[in-house]
C-alpha cells in the first residue's frame, strides 16, 4: 500500500496445559509460555506500533498473594522495551537469589510474569487516543476471583455511545475513554451478574465458602457471560480474556469481520489474530491452526477443557479482504496463493494498457508490500505468452513456415521483463515523519533503479491499494517519471476503495478517499453541484431512521460512473505536473468480481461496493457524508 494507512490491533494469548516443570524438562525453561508471548506477538508487530501491553495470570496462588500482573507501553519499540523491562526484573530476582530458574515454584513465586495463562496485545491507537490508559490489556478487578476480568482485543463498534448509554441505564457510571473500556464494563456487569446468581444457588447447596467458590470456579460459564453482553454490539471484534477463576476464552463477531485463529494441542491453548505467527512460534502445520468460528466463544477452562459456544449468528459472512490484499503477513500460505492471484487478475488489462508488446514494457512493483501479487502477475504474464508463442508455433507449422528464424522471434524474443524498478527509503521515510510539510523529501521516500527502462517502454508499475493517492502523486509518479518511460500505468489489485471503515481499518473520511474526490470532481464538472446536496438531505433523513432500515445514499453518488471514468478521473487528479516529463499516465483498478474470485471465502467488500455487513455500517456512511459536506473532519461513528 502506497499511502500508508494504519489499521487492526494483534491479539495474542497463551494458556498453557502442562505444569510449569513439564516445560523445563522438555524445552530447557519453565518460562517456555512466556518466550513463545513475546514470539508471537513480535511475529505480528504488523498489527500495531502505537503501543503494547502483557498480562498474566497464575494459577492456585495462596491467599494474600496477587496472581494477575500486567505490563503497558506507549513509547516507542513499545513491545522490546515491555520484554526487556521483564527480563531485568528476573535478573534482580536471580541475583538477589529468589528465582532458580531450574526451580519452576521459585519462578512462579518471586517473578510476575511466570505463569499458566498469559496474553498480549499490540495496539493502533483509534477511538481511545494513544494514552497509556487506553493501552490493552484491560483489567477489572475485584477480591473475587470470578469477577477479576483481563481483555484485551482488535475490533472497533460502531455503536459505542449507546452502549455507554446503556451501561449508564444499569445504574453504572462508564468512563467514556475507548470502546474497549466500554466492552469491559459490559461483560464485567454480566460476569457479576452470573458471579452473584451462582454464589446464591450454590450457597444454599453448600456449606464451606471455599467450596463455594471452587464450585463457582469449575461451573462459570463465559461463552453465556458473552452472550448476554454482546446482543447489542454493532462492528468487527476478535477479543481474549482471562477470568480470575483460572479460565481463558477468545471470540469473535458473527459476521467474522475480524480474524482470529486459535492452536490447541496437549501442552497449550494458543490464540492470535494471524494464522501464520502460531505456525511459527510454535513450529506447526497450517492444519493444526484452526480458525475461531465467527459468533464462537472458546473457552479454555482451569481444568484443561475446551468448550465452545456459538453466542451470536449471522445469515451472512463478511470476513475483511483488506486482511488479505495487504494487512495480514503475507507468509499464510492462503494469502501468499490469493495475492498472486490478485496480481494475475490484473494481467490481460495489463499488457492492453502497454499496448500488447512484451518488448515494449517492463514490469514491477511499488511498494514492498505489493511484491506477492507481483510474482503473480508475472505468472500470469509468463502463461500468456506461452499460450502465444504455442499458437504461433501451430499457425506457422500449419502455413509451412516453421524454420529456426520463426522459432527464434517466437521462443527467445518477446517475453515478459519484470526488473525491481523502486526501492524504499526506510531512513529516510522515518525521518519525514518527524518533520511535515517536507514535499520535496517526500518525493524522494523511494529511488529507482536507473537504466532499467528505456524512453520507449511501458512502465507497469503494481500496488496493493490506492487509497488517498498523495504517496502517488507527491513520490511515486514523480520518481518513476526519472525512468522518463512513454507511459507508467499504476495498478491496483484492490478495488477503488470508496467508503469509509468502521471495522478496525484508518479509513473513515469520505472526502480523504482519492475516488470520493474524483466522483465530487465529476459532478461539479457535469455542473450538477446541487445533487450533492440533495444526497447531503437524503443521508440526513437516513441516519433518523432506526437501524436495519438504513440504505447507503453515498452509493447515489457513484451510480453515474463507470469504474473506468473515475480511474480516468483519479489518474488526472493524481499525475503531478512535471518539468522533465508529460508522459502518459493511467490507473488500473481491481474489478469486484476478479477480488471475489481471488478471495473466495473473504468476501468482506464494503469500503470497495458500500454493502456494510452490520446496520451500525449505514449509520456511519451516511454521517460520513454529513462530515464531509459541513467540512467537519475526523471520524463518523
Amino acid at each position: 500500500m502506497s499511502d500508508p494507512i494504519k489499521h487492526e490491533c494483534g491479539i495474542a494469548m497463551i494458556r498453557l496445559l502442562k505444569p510449569l516443570d513439564y516445560y523445563l524438562d522438555k524445552y530447557g525453561s519453565a518460562l517456555w509460555g512466556f518466550n513463545k508471548l513475546f514470539l508471537l506477538m513480535e511475529k505480528q508487530h504488523n498489527r500495531g506500533q502505537d503501543g503494547a501491553g502483557v498480562a498474566v495470570m497464575k494459577q492456585d496462588m495462596p491467599p494474600g498473594e496477587p496472581y494477575i500482573f500486567r505490563e503497558r507501553s506507549i513509547k516507542a519499540d513499545s513491545l522490546n522495551r515491555i520484554f526487556r523491562k521483564l527480563s531485568k526484573d528476573l535478573d534482580r530476582q536471580i541475583k538477589k537469589g529468589r528465582v532458580y530458574p531450574e526451580f519452576p515454584a521459585t519462578l512462579k513465586k518471586y517473578f510476575d510474569f511466570s505463569g499458566e495463562a498469559m496474553l498480549g496485545h499490540l495496539r493502533y491507537g483509534t477511538f481511545g487516543g494513544y494514552s497509556l490508559r487506553s493501552c490493552h490489556p484491560y483489567y477489572r478487578k475485584s477480591n473475587w476471583p470470578g469477577k477479576n476480568l483481563v481483555l484485551a482485543g482488535n475490533f472497533n463498534l460502531t455503536n459505542t455511545p449507546e452502549l455507554n448509554q446503556a451501561l449508564i441505564q444499569m445504574g453504572q457510571h462508564p468512563i467514556f475513554e475507548s470502546d474497549t473500556q466500554t466492552l469491559l464494563e459490559k461483560i464485567g456487569y454480566y460476569l457479576d451478574r452470573e458471579h452473584d446468581r451462582m454464589f446464591e444457588i450454590i450457597a444454599g447447596e453448600e456449606k464451606d465458602p471455599r467450596v463455594v467458590a471452587a464450585r463457582i470456579a469449575a461451573e462459570l460459564d463465559i461463552g453465556e457471560v458473552v452472550q448476554k453482553a454482546s446482543r447489542s454490539w454493532d462492528g468487527g471484534y476478535a477479543l481474549v480474556g482471562m477470568v480470575g477463576t483460572g479460565d481463558a476464552f477468545a471470540f469473535r463477531d458473527p459476521q467474522g469481520i475480524r480474524p482470529c485463529h486459535y492452536l490447541h494441542n496437549e501442552e497449550v491453548f494458543a490464540v492470535a489474530s494471524e494464522r501464520a505467527p502460531l505456525m511459527t512460534a510454535f513450529d506447526v502445520y497450517q492444519e493444526e491452526v484452526q480458525e475461531v468460528e465467527p459468533g464462537t466463544v472458546m473457552r479454555l477452562a482451569k481444568s484443561g477443557e475446551l468448550h465452545k459456544t456459538v453466542f451470536a449468528t449471522s445469515d451472512q459472512r463478511s470476513s475483511c479482504s483488506f486482511e488479505r490484499i495487504y494487512f495480514s503477513r503475507g507468509n499464510d500460505p492462503d494469502i501468499y496463493q490469493e495475492r498472486k492471484a490478485l496480481g494475475g487478475s490484473l494481467a490481460a488489462r495489463l499488457i492492453k494498457a502497454a499496448g500488447g508488446d512484451f518488448r515494449k514494457a517492463v514490469f514491477g512493483f511499488i511498494p514492498n508490500t505489493a511484491e506477492t501479487a507481483y510474482y503473480g502477475l508475472m505468472d500470469e504474464l509468463r502463461r500468456i505468452r506461452r499460450e502465444q508463442v504455442k499458437q504461433g508455433i501451430l499457425k506457422a507449422s500449419q502455413n509451412g513456415n516453421l524454420d529456426e528464424e520463426t522459432l527464434d522471434n517466437l521462443i527467445m524474443e518477446g517475453w515478459p521483463r519484470g526488473e525491481k524498478v523502486a526501492i524504499k527509503d526506510i531512513k529516510l521515510r522515518t525521518f519525514i515523519s518527524q518533520e511535515s510539510g517536507r514535499n520535496d523529501l517526500v518525493s524522494h521516500v523511494y529511488d529507482i533503479s536507473y537504466g532499467t527502462v528505456g524512453p520507449d517502454d511501458a512502465l507497469v508499475c503494481i500496488d496493493d491499494s490506492i487509497v488517498r493517492g498523495t504517496t502517488l502523486k507527491r513520490s511515486i509518479l514523480k520518481i518513476l517519471s526519472r525512468f522518463h518511460p512513454r507511459k507508467i500505468i499504476i495498478a491496483s489489485t484492490a478495488p477503488q476503495i470508496r467508503y469509509p471503515d468502521c471495522y478496525g481499518i484508518d479509513m473513515s473520511e469520505l472526502g480523504k478517499f482519492i475516488a470520493f474526490e474524483a466522483a465530487i470532481d465529476l459532478w461539479r464538472e457535469r455542473g450538477n453541484e446541487a445533487f450533492l446536496g440533495e444526497v447531503y438531505q437524503r443521508c440526513i433523513a437516513e441516519v433518523k431512521k432506526p437501524l436495519g432500515e438504513m440504505r447507503n445514499c453515498v452509493q447515489d453518488i457513484y451510480e453515474p460512473f463507470t469504474a473506468e471514468e473515475l480511474s480516468a478521473r483519479i489518474t488526472q487528479l493524481v499525475k503531478p505536473r512535471l518539468d522533465h516529463w508529460d508522459g502518459e499516465v493511467e490507473l488500473i483498478f481491481q474489478d469486484i468480481k476478479s477480488l471475489h474470485r481471488s478471495l473466495p471465502k473473504h468476501r468482506g467488500d464494503w469500503y470497495f461496493t458500500g454493502n456494510y455487513p452490520t446496520p451500525g455500517g449505514y449509520k456511519v456512511v451516511n454521517n460520513a457524508y454529513i462530515n464531509f459536506y459541513e467540512k467537519q473532519s475526523g471520524r463518523s461513528y
